[in-house]
Formats: structure tokens, C-alpha cells, sequence
């Protein structure tokens, strides 16, 4: 009798959990589907996007006036890229292995990000090189410029 009575607990105990499994899970409590949407999550705030790494190219711009000019151009392109949406995230890594810094663009099309990437005057002068990759993270990424702007003082 006892082992039947176990074996009935621990039917109904499985029963329930699988009956707890197979209901449609909650909307989460802060979910704002219009954001959402505008920021082109899907049902998990997730997106895909292409993220570039940049590298130290085959020729490195003397110092001097010329340099300067050529990372002054290199930021500018940067704030149109993400004046326009197109460019979620952007900076500098530490240099080791000739990674000199990274973007994250707001599109799945590696192509036309070749072509946005193109108009960099680092990519241009041959200061860095791009490599191309698919990136799939939080929507919540687009969000960051604007978060960005609200926190920069200067």
C-alpha cells in the first residue's frame, strides 16, 4: 500500500509540474510592446545586428597634423553614423592583438554595412582594416545613443 501511495505522489507531483509547463507563460510585468516594437526586439528584447572589428591596418599615419585629422574625421563619421540610427555603439579596445576598436550597426546586412564602414577616414587611410560579423543581443542596444546624449555633459 505505501509504495502504491508514493508512486501516486509522485505521479501527481510530475503531473503538475507538466501541467505547470504546458501554460502559457506570463507577458513580464514591465513589458512595453510599443518600445518593443520601435526598437525591433522580438518577444525575448532581442535583435540581430552586424558588429565590426577594428583592427591596426597596413599603414599607420605618421604622427602629425595629418593623423590628427584623419581621427578627427574618424568621430565625425561616427556621430553621422549615429545621428542617422545606423550606428548602435561605438569605441576604442586596449590594442593588444592589434584590436584597435569595435561598432555595432543597426542592420543584418553585412554589405551595406561594408559600404557605411567604407566612409571611416581610418578605414580609408588604411589606419584599420574591418572584420564583418552577425551579432544577435538586446534591443535595448538602440537605446544607447539616446541614453548616451541625456548623460553627456561636454
Amino acid at each position: 500500500m505505501w509504495k502504491f501511495a508514493r508512486t501516486l505522489a509522485v505521479a501527481a507531483t510530475l503531473l503538475g509540474h507538466a501541467a505547470a509547463f504546458a501554460q502559457t507563460p506570463a507577458v513580464a510585468p514591465n513589458y512595453d510592446a510599443a518600445w518593443n516594437k520601435s526598437v525591433g526586439g522580438n518577444d525575448n528584447g532581442m535583435r540581430s545586428y552586424v558588429f565590426v572589428l577594428l583592427t591596426t591596418g597596413p599603414k599607420r599615419m605618421p604622427d602629425g597634423p595629418e593623423r590628427t585629422k584623419m581621427f578627427e574625421g574618424h568621430f565625425a563619421n561616427i556621430g553621422r553614423l549615429a545621428a542617422e540610427k545606423k550606428l548602435v555603439v561605438a569605441g576604442p579596445m586596449d590594442g593588444v592583438d592589434g584590436w584597435r576598436g569595435m561598432f555595432v550597426f543597426a542592420s543584418t546586412d553585412i554589405e551595406e554595412v561594408k559600404k557605411l564602414v567604407a566612409t571611416d577616414p581610418v578605414i580609408i587611410n588604411g589606419e584599420m582594416v574591418a572584420q564583418y560579423h552577425r551579432y544577435f543581443a538586446s534591443a535595448g542596444l538602440m537605446a544607447i545613443n539616446e541614453i548616451h546624449t541625456a548623460i553627456t555633459k561636454k
